[in-house]
Protein backbone atom coordinates (compact mmCIF):
# COMPACT_ATOMS: atom_id res chain seq x y z
CA UNK A 1 0.00 0.00 0.00
CA UNK A 2 0.98 3.75 -0.28
CA UNK A 3 1.66 4.97 3.08
CA UNK A 4 1.12 8.65 2.66
CA UNK A 5 1.05 9.93 5.80
CA UNK A 6 0.36 13.50 6.79
CA UNK A 7 3.35 16.19 6.73
CA UNK A 8 2.07 17.25 10.65
CA UNK A 9 2.81 13.02 11.90
CA UNK A 10 6.31 12.54 11.27
CA UNK A 11 8.15 9.04 12.60
CA UNK A 12 6.26 5.81 13.66
CA UNK A 13 5.70 7.26 17.35
CA UNK A 14 3.43 10.06 16.44
CA UNK A 15 2.21 8.23 13.05
CA UNK A 16 1.22 5.25 16.24
CA UNK A 17 -0.40 7.00 18.80
CA UNK A 18 -2.37 9.90 17.13
CA UNK A 19 -3.83 7.24 14.97
CA UNK A 20 -4.61 5.20 18.40
CA UNK A 21 -6.30 8.59 20.50
CA UNK A 22 -7.11 10.98 17.58
CA UNK A 23 -7.52 9.89 14.40
CA UNK A 24 -10.92 9.28 12.57
CA UNK A 25 -12.28 5.67 12.22
CA UNK A 26 -14.97 5.80 10.27
CA UNK A 27 -17.02 8.21 7.55
CA UNK A 28 -20.16 5.92 7.23
CA UNK A 29 -22.17 5.72 10.80
CA UNK A 30 -20.89 4.50 13.69
CA UNK A 31 -20.72 0.35 14.04
CA UNK A 32 -23.01 -0.99 15.72
CA UNK A 33 -22.00 -4.79 17.11
CA UNK A 34 -24.17 -7.61 18.52
CA UNK A 35 -22.48 -9.77 20.79
CA UNK A 36 -22.40 -13.44 20.68
CA UNK A 37 -20.93 -15.76 23.39
CA UNK A 38 -19.64 -18.98 22.43
CA UNK A 39 -18.83 -21.81 25.21
CA UNK A 40 -15.26 -23.30 24.27
CA UNK A 41 -14.47 -27.20 24.67
CA UNK A 42 -12.41 -26.43 27.75
CA UNK A 43 -15.55 -25.16 29.64
CA UNK A 44 -14.52 -21.54 29.13
CA UNK A 45 -15.91 -18.46 26.72
CA UNK A 46 -15.60 -16.13 24.62
CA UNK A 47 -17.83 -12.88 22.60
CA UNK A 48 -17.76 -12.40 19.34
CA UNK A 49 -19.07 -8.93 18.10
CA UNK A 50 -20.66 -9.15 14.73
CA UNK A 51 -20.67 -6.14 12.63
CA UNK A 52 -24.44 -5.39 11.89
CA UNK A 53 -25.09 -2.82 9.03
CA UNK A 54 -28.85 -2.88 9.58
CA UNK A 55 -29.61 -4.89 6.30
CA UNK A 56 -29.34 -8.33 8.59
CA UNK A 57 -30.05 -9.87 11.95
CA UNK A 58 -27.26 -11.94 12.92
CA UNK A 59 -27.37 -14.06 16.15
CA UNK A 60 -26.19 -17.71 17.32
CA UNK A 61 -28.69 -19.53 15.57
CA UNK A 62 -29.15 -17.88 12.40
CA UNK A 63 -28.58 -19.41 8.71
CA UNK A 64 -26.62 -17.60 5.98
CA UNK A 65 -28.43 -19.60 3.59
CA UNK A 66 -29.88 -15.93 2.54
CA UNK A 67 -26.52 -13.87 2.98
CA UNK A 68 -24.09 -14.52 0.17
CA UNK A 69 -22.13 -10.96 1.56
CA UNK A 70 -18.12 -12.33 2.10
CA UNK A 71 -17.07 -12.41 5.83
CA UNK A 72 -14.05 -10.72 7.51
CA UNK A 73 -12.64 -11.82 10.93
CA UNK A 74 -10.93 -9.37 12.48
CA UNK A 75 -8.49 -11.04 14.95
CA UNK A 76 -7.48 -7.71 17.26
CA UNK A 77 -3.79 -7.26 19.10
CA UNK A 78 -2.46 -7.23 22.60
CA UNK A 79 -5.44 -5.96 25.00
CA UNK A 80 -7.48 -4.84 21.58
CA UNK A 81 -11.50 -5.30 21.24
CA UNK A 82 -13.88 -4.20 18.88
CA UNK A 83 -13.50 -1.08 20.09
CA UNK A 84 -9.76 -1.02 19.05
CA UNK A 85 -9.56 2.01 16.34
CA UNK A 86 -8.74 -0.27 13.64
CA UNK A 87 -11.44 -2.70 14.72
CA UNK A 88 -14.04 0.41 13.92
CA UNK A 89 -11.97 1.74 10.40
CA UNK A 90 -12.35 -2.56 9.17
CA UNK A 91 -16.03 -2.43 10.40
CA UNK A 92 -16.60 0.65 8.11
CA UNK A 93 -14.94 -0.60 5.31
CA UNK A 94 -17.48 -3.66 5.79
CA UNK A 95 -20.22 -1.14 5.57
CA UNK A 96 -18.74 0.83 2.45
CA UNK A 97 -18.19 -2.57 0.46
CA UNK A 98 -21.10 -4.87 1.90
CA UNK A 99 -19.10 -7.30 3.80
CA UNK A 100 -20.06 -8.96 6.46
CA UNK A 101 -17.40 -8.66 9.84
CA UNK A 102 -17.00 -10.39 13.12
CA UNK A 103 -14.59 -9.49 15.78
CA UNK A 104 -13.88 -12.67 18.14
CA UNK A 105 -12.34 -11.24 21.47
CA UNK A 106 -9.22 -13.44 22.98
CA UNK A 107 -9.99 -14.52 26.37
CA UNK A 108 -10.20 -12.01 28.64
CA UNK A 109 -10.19 -9.11 26.50
CA UNK A 110 -13.82 -8.43 25.66
CA UNK A 111 -14.92 -6.84 29.03
CA UNK A 112 -15.43 -9.69 30.87
CA UNK A 113 -12.64 -12.27 32.80
CA UNK A 114 -12.74 -15.55 31.50
CA UNK A 115 -13.01 -18.70 33.67
CA UNK A 116 -10.46 -21.00 32.33
CA UNK A 117 -7.29 -20.90 34.07
CA UNK A 118 -5.37 -19.54 31.00
CA UNK A 119 -5.60 -16.50 29.13
CA UNK A 120 -4.27 -15.93 25.60
CA UNK A 121 -1.10 -15.12 23.60
CA UNK A 122 0.83 -14.58 20.56
CA UNK A 123 1.14 -18.20 19.41
CA UNK A 124 -1.94 -19.53 20.25
CA UNK A 125 -3.02 -21.14 16.75
CA UNK A 126 -4.96 -23.86 17.99
CA UNK A 127 -7.98 -21.08 19.42
CA UNK A 128 -7.43 -19.59 16.05
CA UNK A 129 -8.57 -22.93 14.31
CA UNK A 130 -11.64 -23.35 16.63
CA UNK A 131 -12.82 -19.95 15.90
CA UNK A 132 -12.49 -20.45 12.24
CA UNK A 133 -14.08 -23.76 12.16
CA UNK A 134 -16.81 -22.57 14.18
CA UNK A 135 -17.40 -19.52 11.61
CA UNK A 136 -17.36 -22.17 8.76
CA UNK A 137 -20.06 -24.33 9.80
CA UNK A 138 -22.07 -21.36 10.97
CA UNK A 139 -21.74 -19.88 7.26
CA UNK A 140 -20.76 -23.12 5.09
CA UNK A 141 -21.66 -21.06 1.70
CA UNK A 142 -20.09 -17.86 2.56
CA UNK A 143 -16.43 -17.17 1.53
CA UNK A 144 -14.39 -16.39 4.09
CA UNK A 145 -11.00 -14.22 4.53
CA UNK A 146 -9.26 -13.37 7.97
CA UNK A 147 -7.35 -10.92 9.05
CA UNK A 148 -5.18 -10.35 12.38
CA UNK A 149 -3.54 -7.05 13.68
CA UNK A 150 -0.34 -7.29 15.82
CA UNK A 151 -0.73 -10.02 17.95
CA UNK A 152 -3.60 -11.32 16.27
CA UNK A 153 -1.65 -11.39 12.88
CA UNK A 154 1.32 -13.48 14.11
CA UNK A 155 -0.87 -16.03 15.76
CA UNK A 156 -3.05 -16.04 12.31
CA UNK A 157 -0.04 -16.41 10.04
CA UNK A 158 1.12 -18.93 12.39
CA UNK A 159 -1.94 -20.72 12.04
CA UNK A 160 -1.72 -20.73 8.36
CA UNK A 161 1.47 -21.79 8.35
CA UNK A 162 0.88 -24.67 10.97
CA UNK A 163 -2.27 -25.73 8.59
CA UNK A 164 -0.65 -25.87 5.01
CA UNK A 165 -3.19 -27.19 2.67
CA UNK A 166 -5.53 -27.35 4.95
CA UNK A 167 -6.44 -23.67 5.98
CA UNK A 168 -7.74 -23.58 2.20
CA UNK A 169 -10.93 -25.29 4.21
CA UNK A 170 -11.38 -22.77 6.72
CA UNK A 171 -10.77 -19.50 4.71
CA UNK A 172 -9.99 -17.72 1.23
CA UNK A 173 -7.19 -15.38 2.71
CA UNK A 174 -5.51 -14.22 5.31
CA UNK A 175 -3.31 -11.30 6.20
CA UNK A 176 -1.39 -10.01 9.15
CA UNK A 177 -1.03 -6.27 10.24
CA UNK A 178 1.92 -4.56 12.20
CA UNK A 179 2.38 -8.37 13.30
CA UNK A 180 5.96 -8.86 15.27
CA UNK A 181 6.14 -12.30 13.23
CA UNK A 182 9.68 -12.50 15.19
CA UNK A 183 8.62 -12.37 19.01
CA UNK A 184 11.99 -12.00 20.20
CA UNK A 185 12.82 -8.54 18.32
CA UNK A 186 9.74 -7.17 18.96
CA UNK A 187 9.35 -8.17 23.07
CA UNK A 188 12.80 -6.79 22.82
CA UNK A 189 12.26 -3.89 21.65
CA UNK A 190 9.27 -2.84 23.11
CA UNK A 191 11.07 -3.31 26.13
CA UNK A 192 13.69 0.07 25.81
CA UNK A 193 13.54 3.67 25.83
CA UNK A 194 10.85 5.81 24.63
CA UNK A 195 9.05 2.14 24.39
CA UNK A 196 9.41 1.30 27.84
CA UNK A 197 8.10 4.27 29.25
CA UNK A 198 4.83 4.32 26.90
CA UNK A 199 3.67 1.50 25.56
CA UNK A 200 5.40 -1.00 27.73
CA UNK A 201 3.51 0.69 30.72
CA UNK A 202 0.56 1.17 28.64
CA UNK A 203 -0.21 -2.56 28.44
CA UNK A 204 0.76 -3.63 31.95
CA UNK A 205 -1.59 -1.23 33.23
CA UNK A 206 -4.25 -3.55 31.61
CA UNK A 207 -2.42 -6.66 31.94
CA UNK A 208 -1.52 -7.15 35.39
CA UNK A 209 -4.70 -5.88 37.22
CA UNK A 210 -6.47 -9.16 34.52
CA UNK A 211 -3.92 -11.19 36.08
CA UNK A 212 -3.96 -10.68 39.10
CA UNK A 213 -7.90 -10.93 38.96
CA UNK A 214 -6.87 -14.12 37.13
CA UNK A 215 -4.74 -15.53 40.29
CA UNK A 216 -8.11 -14.58 42.21
CA UNK A 217 -9.94 -17.18 40.14
CA UNK A 218 -7.56 -19.57 40.68
CA UNK A 219 -5.38 -18.97 43.96
CA UNK A 220 -1.41 -20.29 42.99
CA UNK A 221 -2.12 -20.94 39.63
CA UNK A 222 1.47 -18.46 39.13
CA UNK A 223 4.09 -16.67 41.34
CA UNK A 224 2.07 -12.80 42.58
CA UNK A 225 5.19 -11.88 44.49
CA UNK A 226 6.95 -11.69 40.65
CA UNK A 227 4.46 -10.88 38.82
CA UNK A 228 3.77 -7.65 40.66
CA UNK A 229 7.40 -7.23 40.21
CA UNK A 230 7.66 -7.48 36.15
CA UNK A 231 8.28 -4.26 34.33
CA UNK A 232 8.61 -5.22 31.21
CA UNK A 233 6.92 -7.53 28.83
CA UNK A 234 9.72 -10.29 28.96
CA UNK A 235 8.94 -10.25 32.64
CA UNK A 236 5.48 -10.69 32.29
CA UNK A 237 5.03 -13.16 29.94
CA UNK A 238 7.85 -15.18 31.98
CA UNK A 239 5.82 -15.59 35.31
CA UNK A 240 2.21 -15.20 33.64
CA UNK A 241 2.26 -16.16 29.46
CA UNK A 242 4.66 -18.64 28.99
CA UNK A 243 4.07 -20.97 31.50
CA UNK A 244 -0.29 -20.70 31.78
CA UNK A 245 0.22 -21.89 28.03
CA UNK A 246 2.32 -24.46 28.41
CA UNK A 247 5.81 -22.90 27.54
CA UNK A 248 9.47 -23.16 29.41
CA UNK A 249 9.77 -19.52 30.27
CA UNK A 250 9.69 -16.39 27.33
CA UNK A 251 12.32 -17.36 25.09
CA UNK A 252 11.26 -20.47 24.58
CA UNK A 253 7.37 -18.79 23.99
CA UNK A 254 9.06 -16.48 21.53
CA UNK A 255 10.93 -18.82 19.78
CA UNK A 256 7.77 -21.23 19.26
CA UNK A 257 5.28 -18.99 19.05
CA UNK A 258 6.46 -16.59 16.53
CA UNK A 259 4.75 -16.95 12.95
CA UNK A 260 8.36 -16.18 10.77
CA UNK A 261 9.69 -19.92 11.00
CA UNK A 262 6.38 -21.16 9.17
CA UNK A 263 5.87 -18.28 6.39
CA UNK A 264 7.13 -20.59 3.60
CA UNK A 265 4.78 -23.19 5.12
CA UNK A 266 1.33 -20.95 4.21
CA UNK A 267 -0.47 -22.17 1.30
CA UNK A 268 -3.17 -20.32 0.90
CA UNK A 269 -2.66 -16.12 -0.09
CA UNK A 270 -1.03 -14.57 2.76
CA UNK A 271 -0.37 -10.95 3.07
CA UNK A 272 2.15 -9.28 5.67
CA UNK A 273 2.03 -5.46 6.05
CA UNK A 274 4.49 -4.23 8.02
CA UNK A 275 5.64 -0.77 8.20
CA UNK A 276 9.17 -0.10 8.41
CA UNK A 277 9.24 2.65 11.02
CA UNK A 278 6.97 0.54 13.23
CA UNK A 279 8.43 1.21 16.90
CA UNK A 280 7.11 -1.96 17.83
CA UNK A 281 8.85 -4.45 14.87
CA UNK A 282 11.87 -3.55 14.16
CA UNK A 283 12.85 -3.47 10.81
CA UNK A 284 15.69 -5.72 10.87
CA UNK A 285 13.60 -8.33 11.70
CA UNK A 286 10.92 -8.52 8.87
CA UNK A 287 10.63 -11.15 6.71
CA UNK A 288 12.48 -11.11 2.97
CA UNK A 289 11.41 -12.58 -0.04
CA UNK A 290 13.57 -15.81 0.23
CA UNK A 291 12.00 -16.34 3.64
CA UNK A 292 8.54 -16.57 2.67
CA UNK A 293 6.63 -18.96 0.29
CA UNK A 294 4.96 -18.05 -3.11
CA UNK A 295 1.44 -17.32 -1.61
CA UNK A 296 3.13 -14.70 1.00
CA UNK A 297 2.73 -11.29 0.00
CA UNK A 298 5.01 -8.61 1.72
CA UNK A 299 3.83 -5.17 1.97
CA UNK A 300 7.11 -3.28 3.82
CA UNK A 301 6.09 0.82 3.54
CA UNK A 302 8.77 3.34 4.82
CA UNK A 303 6.33 5.16 6.88
CA UNK A 304 2.84 3.83 9.64
CA UNK A 305 3.92 3.28 12.61
CA UNK A 306 2.36 0.52 14.58
CA UNK A 307 -1.52 -0.46 13.34
CA UNK A 308 -1.41 3.06 12.20
CA UNK A 309 -1.39 4.44 8.21
CA UNK A 310 -2.84 8.42 9.48
CA UNK A 311 -4.27 9.43 5.41
CA UNK A 312 -4.72 13.63 5.07
CA UNK A 313 -8.05 15.10 5.00
CA UNK A 314 -8.19 18.58 3.80
CA UNK A 315 -8.02 21.58 6.13
CA UNK A 316 -11.42 22.02 6.70
CA UNK A 317 -12.06 18.65 8.01
CA UNK A 318 -11.31 16.49 10.70
CA UNK A 319 -7.16 16.17 10.49
CA UNK A 320 -7.14 12.69 9.90
CA UNK A 321 -8.09 9.19 9.19
CA UNK A 322 -7.13 5.26 9.71
CA UNK A 323 -9.74 4.10 6.67
CA UNK A 324 -6.26 3.59 4.31
CA UNK A 325 -4.86 0.69 5.43
CA UNK A 326 -8.26 -1.10 6.44
CA UNK A 327 -9.20 -0.32 2.41
CA UNK A 328 -6.04 -1.35 0.89
CA UNK A 329 -5.99 -4.78 3.14
CA UNK A 330 -9.42 -5.60 2.50
CA UNK A 331 -9.56 -4.93 -0.98
CA UNK A 332 -6.52 -7.10 -0.86
CA UNK A 333 -8.16 -9.93 1.15
CA UNK A 334 -11.32 -9.67 -1.26
CA UNK A 335 -9.61 -9.82 -4.70
CA UNK A 336 -7.42 -12.77 -3.46
CA UNK A 337 -10.47 -14.51 -2.64
CA UNK A 338 -12.35 -14.09 -6.05
CA UNK A 339 -14.80 -11.99 -4.73
CA UNK A 340 -13.75 -8.08 -4.81
CA UNK A 341 -15.82 -5.26 -4.15
CA UNK A 342 -15.81 -1.60 -6.00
Amino acid sequence: MDAVTPWWLPGGNLQTIWSAIGARRHFGAKPRWQRQRWDTPDQDFIDVDVFDDGSTTTNNNSSSETDDRPLLVLFHGLEGSSSSQYAVAFADFAQTHGVAMAVPHFRGCSGELNVAPRAYHSGDFAEVDWILTRFRRQHPHRTMVAAGVSLGGNALLRWAGEMGEAAATRVKAVAAICSPLDLASGGHAIGQGFNRLVYTRMFLNTMVPKALDKWAQHPGLFDRDALLSAKDLYAFDNVFTAPLHGFENTEDYWSRASAKPVLADIRIPALALNARNDPFVPAASLPREGEVGKHVSLWQPRRGGHVGFPGSLPPWGVPGHVRSMPEAVGQWLLAHAGCARG
